[in-house]
């Protein structure tokens, strides 16, 4: 017997209305709101928190509305195990964040124990999803594929001459500079020069002292805008014209500003096209600093995958939404379709080499300038 009318709309409805009086799923996001990264972990709060209201606005996730829980990693790993136990405690079940590499590295394990999905809008660390975790992606290039990339650039252009490799001491640099170097072997060749320029340096005079003395012909830098304006500048100031590769860490209006007219003709990797957090409906826009800019759009896309494997497990668990991050993409997001192999990259993820050039007006600028590798 077929059931009345009024009964078949109840049915219908049932699941809708038992996803609702479950409460809000919450979502955690680790970020660092404190120390030497809290304006990039501004970002991150942005991008989750617009996310999260505009999702619910739309209706939710399998028609459970969201609710993020922030918490406070400092862009330190003691700090961010100790959030991480706290989300675990707190049976938060999905985690957007860390930023850092070197803090996602500390706590993907203890996420991974206590059953717990992580997307990272930020860590790039090339060995993170080689550890086998199951609850592990990341919605940006890691440091292998940026790496190879100018690795490659610099082997067929400067492969004869002599080049030197300085990261800013971070996981982040760091591991840059390491890809680099193992491209730059897998093509028959060795770097002339490894180096560091300390993050928060001021001075880059002894560090330049030693490329000059080293003959360099290309520079390749692993680091942030900062340092790499004062490697820039440094480099020209001195009379050295060795041309500049660096990675997307320098993608920042800053890096003009400090580099001045020594910027141009520098070079990065950057995915094709960086994106911009669009102005929340219905708020009036705040503003937003370069640091905050250039990650906000990213945790928004983390948000949303996770709201997309959230509804297409059906379920909360841990595992069963990492099972659909992994089987389900790709996924729409704000920053475009984003799927994950199965180590928990994004796939397709495309690099591009882009260079700073002066436009008609005085300024620096990298928009549109894409370099044939």
């Amino acid at each position: 017997m077929k059931p009345a009318p009024i009964l078949l709309a109840l049915l219908l409805l049932a699941p809708a209305a038992a996803a609702q009086t479950q409460g809000p799923v919450r979502i955690g996001l680790s970020a660092p709101l404190t120390g030497p990264d809290a304006a990039f972990g501004q970002g991150l709060r942005l991008g989750a928190e617009q996310a999260v209201a505009e999702i619910n606005r739309a209706g939710g996730a399998g028609g459970r509305k969201l609710a993020l829980v922030v918490g406070d990693d400092a862009g330190d790993g003691r700090q961010g195990v100790a959030l991480a136990r706290r989300f675990a405690a707190e049976g938060i079940s999905l985690v957007v964040g860390p930023l850092s590499s070197a803090v996602t590295a500390l706590v993907a394990p203890v996420y991974e124990e206590a059953g717990i999905v992580v997307v990272t809008p930020g860590a790039t660390w090339a060995p993170l999803t080689g550890r086998g975790l199951w609850n592990l992606f990341r919605t940006v290039a890691s440091d292998a594929q940026q790496g190879a990339l100018a690795g490659a650039y610099l082997a067929d252009r400067y492969g004869s001459g002599r080049i030197a490799l300085v990261h800013d001491r971070s996981s982040f640099g760091r591991g840059l500079a390491d890809e680099v170097a193992r491209k730059l072997k897998a093509r028959g060749h060795r770097e002339a020069v490894f180096e560091s320029l300390p993050r928060g340096s001021r001075d880059a005079q002894d560090l330049v002292a030693k490329l000059k003395a080293a003959r360099v012909n290309a520079i390749y830098f692993g680091g942030l805008a900062p340092e790499g304006a004062l490697l820039v500048r440094s480099l020209r100031e001195a009379g050295l014209d060795a041309p500049v590769v660096a990675s997307d860490g320098i993608l920042d209006r800053d890096f003009a500003a400090g580099a001045g007219l020594a910027g141009e003709g520098t070079l990065m990797t950057v995915t094709p096209e960086p994106h911009r957090l669009p102005d929340p409906r219905g708020v009036r826009p705040v503003p937003r600093t370069p640091e905050a800019e250039s990650v906000a759009a990213e945790a928004y896309a983390a948000l949303e995958i996770l709201a997309q494997g959230l509804a297409r497990a059906k379920s909360t668990e841990g595992r069963k939404v990492a099972a659909a991050l992994r089987a389900g993409g790709p996924f729409r997001t704000i920053v475009g379709e984003i799927g994950f192999d199965g180590r928990g990259d994004p796939s397709p993820s495309d690099v591009t080499l882009r260079v700073w050039r002066r436009t008609p007006d005085g300024r620096l600028d990298y928009a549109g300038n894409d370099v044939a590798p």
